[in-house]
């Protein structure tokens, strides 16, 4: 079963014996953020002091470049490794000047460029190993044999250490979950997107003793400006909860999702620290059974049947 660390409420152990903050640090956007190494340093060293040291990256990310961004950081400060989690991603290739091969966007699950993504990112990292890597996308030519057999090579060469994926329907998962044991599933959810609480994606991890990692929880920022009528009902009923229980907007939503019993991990993806703290700060209340209610009622446009 799941449990968090007796002595640091702020990790969350997975079956396994993988272990991620219960908010991690998403880098998607790092290359936008304009910091210079060593603010990097600083940016990193702040997250890991409140307790987010999980940090989420992909191969594609920033046009393949914001692993590299991430490892300078780390080349400067090389200690700051010992204290964190690195998760990274692989399976899809994009049209990019960096990667000049590629002719068109396709994914690519074959055993060989799961280890030749994998080892290029412990290159950009300036990393030995990888906490966790997940196939990004599921690939209508994906083999769960060969993408097994990849997994088990690289665990052997001791490159990474555990192995999830990144959404997969239900019965994705848990066919290649069969043939390697896997740490979790990272799949959009916010209160903009309710569909894994329906189409079985959170109650069979649930099941498996699993948590999912979670995506773009704030909605990719539609949260706070979606002016749709959808947007503006959840944003109500949010910022009316918010309002009873004198918290942050952002931390209720983070709240909400964390209330799940599977046990979800959402991402940041943000470069202001306060955001972050903001996360972190979901860590400390729950809603009401009610509260909670109100905002999938609003997330759905109608009650409960």
């Amino acid at each position: 079963m799941l449990m968090s660390d007796l002595n640091c409420p702020s990790l969350i152990t997975y079956p396994g014996g993988l272990t991620l903050s219960r908010i991690v640090a998403g880098m998607w956007r790092m290359n936008e953020w304009q910091l210079t190494p060593q603010q990097r340093v600083e940016w990193i060293e702040q997250a890991l002091a409140m307790g987010v040291t999980s940090f989420d990256h992909a191969d594609i990310y920033g046009g393949y470049g914001v692993e590299a961004t991430f490892g300078e950081a780390l080349a400067l400060q090389p200690s700051l490794r010992d204290h964190m989690q690195i998760v990274s991603k692989c399976g899809i290739k994009l049209i990019s000047d960096a990667r000049p091969e590629h002719t068109i966007q396709h994914y690519d699950t074959s055993a060989s460029h799961i280890i030749a993504s994998a080892e290029n990112s412990l290159r950009q990292l300036r990393t030995d190993h990888l906490d966790l890597l997940l196939i990004h996308r599921p690939d209508p030519l994906m083999n769960f044999d060969d993408i097994a057999s990849a997994f088990q090579r690289l665990r052997q060469d001791g490159k990474v250490k555990h192995f999830g994926v990144s959404n997969f329907t239900r019965h994705q998962f848990e066919s290649l979950n069969r043939r390697i044991a896997l740490a979790t599933n990272q799949v959009e959810f916010s209160p903009l997107q309710v569909a894994p609480l329906f189409d079985e994606t959170f109650d069979g991890l649930q099941d498996l003793g699993v948590a999912p990692m979670i995506w773009s929880p704030l909605g990719g920022g539609r949260l706070f400006s979606s002016d749709d009528a959808t947007g503006v009902r959840v944003r109500a009923a949010i910022q009316k909860v918010a309002d009873e229980l004198q918290r942050p907007f952002g931390s209720v939503v983070f709240a909400w999702i964390m209330q799940l019993p599977s046990r979800p991990v959402p991402l940041t993806g943000s470069g202001r620290i306060q955001a972050v703290k903001e996360a972190v700060e979901a860590t400390q209340f729950s809603l009401s059974r009610s509260q909670w209610f109100e905002i999938l009622r609003a997330a759905r446009g109608h009650e409960v049947a």
